[in-house]
């Protein structure tokens, strides 16, 4: 079963979101959540798989949020998917640095919101196509930094590393490499271990952060 945590500050979106979910056999809303430090609370109290966060909320917003739960040890398995109006916007690059695994608009199809928290909660990274281009030009325009733990990644762990910023999944990172699913799958968790990321949204943002894989121009 998947739990789900709903934080929005307009009810009516979040009774839409509630009964969407609650209908599917392998899902279910544990809690919600009008603020982001009620979704805080809410987190540690009940850890779910998936908190879904709109970005804009009163008080702390969704981005805060995000930090904060990301820095309880009891919410190290919740993964944070943040919920805007838009495509992309400003707070996209600063939420991704603040630990959220992806992005839904809010206008998103049933099928594909169904189809978006179960790949969540599995540990898929939620980066569409559009997001992934936008990212690529804040990534250009902004410095390298030092991350901690990338000089000790192995030669194969960079590879796999270049071919997660491309949005491959552990398949597909097999079929080009080679390999079995389950060693892509190592690879993938133990360049994430090395460079602290907490899922692969994180480890894409720090691939190109950092210069391990250079956007195109």
């Amino acid at each position: 079963m998947i739990r789900v945590l709903l934080a929005d500050d307009q009810v009516l979106m979040r009774g839409g979101f509630r009964a969407l979910l609650s209908a599917e056999d392998d899902i279910e809303v544990v809690a919600e959540a009008g603020d982001g430090a009620q979704a805080v609370a809410e987190a540690v109290r009940h850890r779910p798989d998936v908190a879904l966060l709109d970005i804009e909320m009163p008080g702390m917003d969704g981005i805060a949020a995000t930090e904060a739960i990301a820095a309880e040890e009891a919410c190290r398995g919740v993964r944070v998917v943040m919920l805007t109006n838009y495509g992309f916007d400003e707070y996209v690059y600063r939420a991704l640095r603040a630990g959220a695994a992806g992005f839904l608009v809010k206008d998103i199809e049933p099928a594909d919101l169904l189809w978006s928290v179960r790949s969540a909660a599995r540990g898929d990274a939620l980066l569409s196509p559009q997001v992934t281009r936008r990212l690529m030009v804040e990534f250009v325009s902004r410095p390298l930094r030092p991350v901690p733990g990338a000089d000790g990644l192995t030669v194969r762990e960079r590879e796999v590393v270049a071919l997660v910023a491309q949005g491959m999944s552990n398949a597909d990172i097999a079929a080009s490499l080679v390999i079995s699913p389950m060693t892509a799958k190592t690879h993938v968790s133990r360049a994430m271990v090395k460079l602290g990321c907490r899922d692969r949204s994180q480890l894409v943002v720090f691939a190109y952060e950092s210069g391990l894989v250079v956007p195109r121009r």
